[in-house]
């Protein structure tokens, strides 16, 4: 039976949470009459997070397990899983019991009244206040400031999306917090909802003050990508208008020296040169910016038609059951 959910979970180092967050899915999953599946995706863990996911994996044919060879990072692992999920409904969240399932069924509740992103919001998130939740409030606050779009707690992984929207997001770097900002260009309905967080009860945090570089890099090409993606003719065109005019400048100097004095003035003849090539390359840009735009355009209709039955009334796949 193809399911309808399906919930994607990135691990790393997590050999002690595995277990006890399978069976909090289970316990939150099955009740919901839905059928579903849960994606685990290892990003090349150094524990016995592999051999415990594998395992469950065997045992229950609802649960399928991606396994990375090295360490990518979650934006990677997270589109792993999205890319292998084969569900109408996508959900993500973290490994480490932090997040709460028994919250995907507020996510899905919004899903079902037209919602194409629900985000989570830790209302009472447990972290520390320096290293965590300030940089946090200042990411968020920047994040919607740049961007236009208000989310409260981007980087809280327990999201749901529609299927039909999240896979057409490309997804790298640190990108998968930015997900709602890179799909509104599509104009989607999105939620927020207040979720639960969890103290870390096992292990360590991955997350630390050194990813706010890679946050403030990927901030910078989504506010470019939000405003120039449509009109990349006129923003190119913009950047070589100055160059066309210095070039001109030049050119007529030379000209006019060249006219009185008999002699050419090859530096300046050569800024000439420089500065009109720039320009040409500048428009050429902007041209092939403006077809592959256009060439967008062609599938814009499965990006922005967004499907509105996204879950059913059909009872859980028993855990024995083949699909």
């Amino acid at each position: 039976m193809t399911p309808e959910l399906s919930v994607v979970v990135p691990l790393f180092n997590e050999e002690d949470s595995v277990r006890p967050l399978y069976a909090a899915l289970i316990g939150a999953l099955e009740p919901l009459t839905v059928p579903f599946e849960i994606v685990f995706v290892d990003d090349g863990s150094a524990d016995g997070t592999v051999p415990l996911a594998d395992s469950i994996a065997r045992a229950d044919p609802r649960v399928c397990l991606v396994k990375f060879r090295r360490n990518y990072g979650q934006t990677p692992a997270m589109a792993a899983g999205i890319a292998q999920a084969r569900g109408a409904v996508i959900v993500t969240m973290d490994g480490d019991l932090q997040n709460d399932p028994a919250d995907i069924a507020g996510l899905l509740q919004k899903i079902t009244e037209g919602y194409d992103i629900v985000v989570g919001w830790r209302h009472q998130r447990q972290d520390k206040l320096v290293s965590r939740k300030i940089p946090s409030r200042i990411a968020n606050a920047l994040i919607a400031r740049v961007t236009g779009v208000p989310i409260r707690d981007n980087g809280c992984s327990l999201k749901a999306y529609r299927a039909c929207l999240i896979k057409k997001i490309p997804l790298y770097s640190e990108m998968h917090r930015f997900i709602p900002a890179m799909a509104a260009i599509a104009g989607p309905r999105i939620a927020q909802l207040k979720v639960r967080h969890h103290p870390r009860r096992y292990g360590k945090s991955k997350y630390g003050l050194s990813r706010i570089y890679k946050v403030l890099l990927d901030l910078m090409v989504i506010k470019t990508v939000a405003s120039f993606a449509a009109r990349p003719m006129l923003w190119f065109g913009l950047l070589a208008l100055p160059m066309v005019a210095i070039a001109a400048a030049a050119f007529g100097w030379t000209l006019a020296s060249l006219a009185a004095r008999g002699t050419l003035s090859l530096p300046i003849a050569g800024c000439g040169v420089i500065f009109s090539s720039s320009a040409i390359i500048l428009i050429a840009s902007g041209a092939l910016g403006e077809l592959a735009y256009k060439l967008g355009d062609l599938r814009e209709h499965e990006f922005a038609a967004l499907t509105e039955r996204v879950l059913g009334a059909l009872p859980h796949q028993p855990a024995g059951a083949r699909p």
